[in-house]
């Protein structure tokens, strides 16, 4: 019984740790995508602002 109860608790150490990942890899990919767009879209977002700073 001792060995299914230590089992168990792996598990449960296990889940905690599993979602910390989880979490780490979803922000990694939000940042990917991030950099990606403000690469593509770099040149046009600061001609925007540029226009908006001069036009103030």
């Amino acid at each position: 019984m001792s060995y299914i109860s230590a089992l168990i608790a792996s598990f449960n150490r296990d889940e905690e740790g599993q979602g910390l990942a989880e979490y780490a890899l979803i922000l990694a990919l939000i940042a990917i995508v991030a950099i990606v767009a403000l690469l593509f879209l770099g040149s046009q977002i600061s001609s925007i602002l540029s226009k908006v700073g001069n036009s103030v």
